[in-house]
């Protein structure tokens, strides 16, 4: 009878042990999130300050650039998951962005036009989720990146007017190119589907 209660107290204590490690852990990243981030804004208001920039836009700055640290410590921790490189990488060049924009190296007319970056970011970002994922580029994350690099390099021409006609005008004598481009994107994701089945 003296042995089973020991040997519930055992695995108790093993419990226990097992607990505090694992706390320490989430801990040990805790702090080295708060530290890192703490860096960040330092840097930024520091480099902020030096150029003599209001401190909002610094700030906003930071703000993306702690969501790509984060994104990227989640995507270290769990295993380089797609999601949470994508966002890494699509926050920390939205960031840098931003904190170009507020130094002056990037015009500030170019910030308010530049929406359509938008969509350039996200196709660059879906490059290095692809090869952290596969160890590859494979076409199920590239032809996705093209189209959103076709789409913002296209909207970005138009936002900056950088030609003479309109894009309504566009749209109503270029659209069978769209069908086009979708018929592409269809051939290229059913050939990569047939590829990785014949790998698998």
């Amino acid at each position: 009878m003296l042995i089973f209660p020991l040997a519930r107290e055992g695995r108790i204590g093993i419990l226990l042990g097992m607990n505090a490690i694992y706390a320490r852990r989430i801990a040990a990243w805790a702090f080295f999130i708060m530290g890192f981030s703490l860096m960040l804004l330092g840097l930024t208001f520091l480099l902020g300050f030096v150029a003599g920039v209001s401190r909002f836009p610094v700030f906003l700055s930071f703000l993306f650039l702690v969501a790509g640290s984060l994104f990227s410590t989640l995507a270290i921790k769990l295993n380089k998951r797609p999601s949470y490189i994508f966002f890494a990488s699509f926050f920390f060049m939205v960031g840098f962005f931003v904190f170009f924009t507020a130094l002056g190296i990037i015009p500030r007319f170019f910030f308010f036009r530049a929406w359509p970056l938008i969509a350039v970011f996200s196709g660059l970002a879906l490059l290095p989720t692809g090869w952290c994922h596969y160890g590859a580029f494979r076409s199920n994350f590239v032809v996705p990146s093209c189209a959103f690099l076709l789409l913002g390099s296209t909207l970005l021409i138009f936002s900056f007017r950088l030609v003479t006609f309109s894009f309504k005008q566009f749209i109503l004598n270029w659209w069978p190119l769209f069908i086009i481009l979708a018929g592409i994107i269809l051939v290229i994701g059913s050939l990569s589907a047939k590829n990785n089945n014949n790998n698998n």
